[in-house]
């Protein structure tokens, strides 16, 4: 083309150039743009949970995809050699029984048990209006007892030696009053008529009953709260009430009984009653402990289970001499359906080793969460509130001997 032509047309050869260098400049950035949005958009749409792997200094995330199943599996395995890694548990509703998700929950770990890094919903729990979110099982907050042990079900719990152990633990919890008569209590519960229960301010502001007869203990000559298992306590009876639904403090202990229960009418204000947390086997010292069931592995041997074998999303803690493992997998899902307690405890045996494994909470409750992400799908598709879960948490000033 002449430059008469370009004229002609309003357009010098210098103007042309210049808005044919500005088009192809248009296009490089709507190009780039677009790249951009599909970027995002795929980084959107796989998540966090999609990653093949996550790593710490101990500690390592791992999706397994089984299509055939198919199964998607999110394992977080850890080296139990790493002394700054080590296990926390958490409620509700911060140090007091409740529901709130997990992710929620791990925001609330306090600084001096250390950095949450990874965790699992917990133990089965309760939905009762007054009561939500009361673990079935045992439950340990950094050495405070939250919840009672049930003898019927299986929990996890490391000892004062710093070993794991899944057991059947059962709670010998008695109040011994000035006549030497002993009363059975639960803790921190649904208070039935003829029974009787403890309450500590792990419950909540008050105790939430109502009738019945409620001792508020002070202090009495030895060493006092928070609660802990396998100890025994004495305490002076600083109040007596009918009404029920007595307040509750860090510095107080409510022994509540139901109108059936006669054994406590003659207590009076300034009686001695002795407190016992004691259970078989004992759990003196012990830190964290979490209930579940059933066991899925015990001493290197799968279990075996009977009924109706389902598959649901599931959630395990496993481990052998060398790592412990978390396992969540997702289910109720054209991506993966879930497990059997038996495909589980196969999964857990043969794939990642493990010689112990206890089974918690499932279903829609199903999470695993690793540096800061839900990593897995939850089978309602979103994150369930949960009553308590079991936290991998990172103490910074621990030495490592491989450090």
């Amino acid at each position: 083309m002449s430059a008469t032509s370009c004229s002609e047309s309003g357009l010098t050869s210098q103007s042309f150039t210049g808005w044919r260098c500005a088009a192809i400049l248009l296009l490089l950035v709507l190009s780039l743009a677009g790249a951009q949005t599909i970027a995002a958009s795929t980084n959107s749409a796989a998540g966090p949970a999609r990653r093949p792997s996550e790593r710490g200094p101990g500690i390592t995330y791992i999706h397994d995809d089984i299509e055939e199943v198919p199964w998607s599996i999110h394992v977080v395995k850890i080296d139990r050699k790493r002394a700054d890694l080590q296990f926390e548990t958490t409620v509700g509703a911060s140090r007091q029984i409740g529901m709130s998700l997990v992710s929620d929950q791990l925001k609330r770990v306090s600084p001096d048990f250390g950095r949450a890094v990874a965790a699992i919903n917990g133990d089965f729990y309760r939905l009762d209006n007054k009561y939500q979110g009361d673990p079935y099982g045992v439950q340990l907050l950094h050495g405070e007892l939250i919840s009672a042990p049930v003898s019927t079900r299986s929990c996890f719990w490391i000892g004062a030696d710093g070993e794991p152990r899944i057991t059947n633990v059962f709670p010998n919890f008695t109040a011994t009053l000035p006549g030497g008569q002993l009363i059975p209590f639960g803790l921190n519960e649904d208070r039935a008529k003829d029974a009787v229960v403890l309450y500590s301010a792990a419950n909540g502001l008050t105790t939430g009953t109502s009738g019945g007869t409620e001792i508020v203990l002070a202090r009495g000559t030895n060493e006092w709260l928070p609660l802990q298992i396998g100890r025994t306590y004495s305490t002076v009876v600083k109040e007596i009430r009918a009404a029920g639904d007595t307040k509750l403090d860090a510095d107080t202990l409510v022994l509540s009984a139901g109108p059936k229960v006669s054994q406590v009418a003659g207590l009076k204000v300034g009686d001695a009653v002795t407190v016992s947390t004691g259970t078989t086997p004992g759990m003196a010292g012990s830190l964290t402990a979490i209930g579940g069931g059933p066991a899925l592995i015990h001493g290197a041997t799968v279990g075996k289970f009977s009924g109706l074998q389902k598959r649901e999303p599931r959630t395990a803690l496993g481990w052998n001499k060398d790592h412990y493992f978390l396992v969540v997998v997702d289910g109720r899902q054209r991506t993966s359906v879930g497990m059997t307690f038996a495909e589980l405890a196969k999964y857990m045996h043969e794939k990642l080793g493990c010689e112990e494994a206890l089974n918690l909470d499932g279903g829609g409750s199903a999470t695993m969460w690793v540096f800061g992400h839900v990593m897995n799908s939850p089978s309602e598709g979103h994150e369930r509130p949960a009553a308590n879960a079991l936290v991998v948490v990172r103490k910074d000033r621990v030495q490592n001997p491989a450090d």
